[in-house]
């Protein structure tokens, strides 16, 4: 066995007292760096590898934090005017998850660069911590590797945005297949307009 399956144990018991305590530093070290903080490499190297990430030039990393919990809705002394079922001003459910916000804010802050992937890193009680995969579509080394300069083309331009990423596939729920992911290929939206669409023959 590799190094990459001892580190990967060490990274799931997460309760150990090593893991406690190291988790507890960096919370601490993270929370005073910039909500966007590039990293020379990853803290979890076997993670990164697994995304696809590789030690070569042309592949960055990104450090992002995002704040924890749901949001409240933006209104004067909570008054919401119209129907009682908008009146509601805290616990807002936002659609995607952590992860994938923190891709969309790394993306928009490096615009000349693809997000590949991200993983979470650390997390308090305040902010959630994720390490971003960001790959520079110019590079040489990125057009001239057959594994990933796929990248490089014009229609992989801010998969983020678009749920093209693992966490936004999530999101979309094209983690499952067959008969169970019937009303979310290829697209929820897609499925109810082709059922709420009337197509009649032109002739009859």
């Amino acid at each position: 066995m590799g190094s990459s399956t001892f580190i990967n144990e060490i990274w799931r018991n997460k309760k150990s007292d090593i893991m406690s305590f190291l988790l507890q530093i960096r919370a601490w070290e993270y929370r005073h760096l910039p909500s966007i903080y590039r990293i020379k490499r990853p803290s979890r190297p076997e993670k990164a590898k697994k995304l696809g990430y590789k030690t070569k030039q042309g592949f960055i990393i990104y450090r992002v934090k995002i704040r924890r919990g749901g949001r409240k809705k933006q209104v004067k002394k909570g008054i919401t005017n119209g129907k009682p079922k908008n009146h509601g001003v805290n616990e807002k459910k936002f659609g995607r998850n952590k992860k994938s916000l923190a891709e969309e804010k790394a993306g928009k802050f490096c615009g000349n660069l693809r997000v590949l992937n991200s993983y979470w890193i650390n997390q308090d009680s305040i902010y959630k911590y994720f390490e971003v995969i960001l790959v520079d579509p110019f590079h040489k080394n990125i057009k001239r590797d057959p594994n990933i300069k796929w990248i490089s083309y014009p229609t992989s331009k801010h998969r983020e945005l678009r749920g093209l990423t693992s966490s936004g596939k999530k999101s979309r729920g094209l983690r499952k297949k067959g008969h169970k992911a019937n009303k979310s290929r290829p697209s929820r939206r897609a499925v109810w307009k082709k059922n709420n669409t009337v197509s009649l023959p032109r002739y009859r």
